[in-house]
């Protein structure tokens, strides 16, 4: 796999494809959500606040090209970064239409360090026409589109108000194939109401749809969401950060070795976080994963079977 992390790491594979480091920028082009907006429901996922995932700087007033040049710089101060990707992370970024995503598109690409976009979405909302205007940049970048599944099973999905079925993920990844479009899944681990079996069963299902890579999430309860009420009235009970890195070594041993895995710890906002604490130690967990990768002679593909 090119590295000693026994997985397909993200920043590598940038560097691989452009000799250097790429660094994302994250973008919130102030755009909503069909489990947000009433098309669906009003109140979201259950672990999704406000902010929608994002920086909530659309609603700070900052446009597209004022988020591209502040996070330039901090990239450029802290990784002397020189080549960068457009992620746009909040929300639902094809809930919207054909014309106001090229609009987006065509903003966050006109920067001559700008080499690609991933672009964050669900498997519900995409079609034809927005796959076709999503493939037309894949002649001069990169492109990512990353759907937001979690889990593969119907009653998981229904219990954190997805607002979709794992059949709708499939569908869409069936869409995009053949099309240019690096297709990425986002996986939860510790989703209410799944033991360890299930969420391998998730990385059984998905390894065999043909997708390009995955980003692992910790579910971690934010404030002012439905699921800190479920965790405050011992409804939820957070992963342990051992049991966290035994099963996403579990997970990626199931992967296919191609895949490229985006993201294996969560990232959150210690200001909205909740529980569990431990996952604030993402340097912690990081080298917890690295030892039992290790110490387990653990590697991505290890176990995986085409059927």
């Amino acid at each position: 796999m090119g590295n000693n992390r026994k997985y397909n790491d993200y920043n590598t594979y940038l560097k691989d494809l452009y000799g250097q480091r790429v660094q994302k920028i994250t973008i919130d082009a102030g755009l909503t959500c069909p489990n947000r907006d009433g098309s669906l429901s009003k109140t979201g996922c259950i672990y999704c606040n406000n902010r929608g995932s994002g920086s909530g700087a659309f609603l700070e007033g900052r446009s597209i090209e004022e988020q591209i040049d502040q996070g330039r710089r901090a990239m450029i101060r802290k990784y002397h970064a020189k080549l960068f990707l457009a992620y746009f992370q909040s929300y639902t970024n094809t809930y919207t239409s054909c014309e106001n995503m090229k609009n987006m598109f065509d903003k966050a690409l006109s920067y001559d360090d700008m080499v690609g976009m991933a672009i964050g979405t669900r498997p519900d909302c995409i079609d034809k026409e927005k796959i076709d205007l999503i493939e037309s940049y894949t002649e001069k970048y990169l492109v990512w589109l990353e759907y937001g599944l979690q889990s593969a099973h119907d009653k998981t999905l229904d219990l954190i108000n997805r607002g979709h079925d794992f059949d709708s993920f499939k569908k869409a990844v069936k869409l995009t194939q053949n099309k240019k479009i690096n297709i990425c899944a986002h996986i939860i681990l510790g989703l209410p109401g799944e033991d360890r079996e299930m969420m391998l069963e998730t990385a059984r299902k998905i390894s065999v749809l043909g997708i390009d890579g995955v980003k692992i999430h910790l579910l971690y309860v934010v404030k002012e969401t439905s699921l800190e009420k479920m965790y405050t009235t011992g409804k939820y009970k957070c992963m342990e950060q051992k049991e966290y890195v035994e099963t996403i070594c579990k997970f990626i041993e199931l992967l296919p070795k191609n895949v490229i895995i985006q993201r294996i710890t969560g990232d959150p906002n210690p200001d909205e976080l909740v529980a569990p604490q431990w996952s604030i130690r993402r340097n912690e967990t990081f080298q917890m994963i690295q030892r039992e990768f290790e110490e387990k002679d653990i590697y991505q593909g290890k176990k995986f079977k085409l059927s």
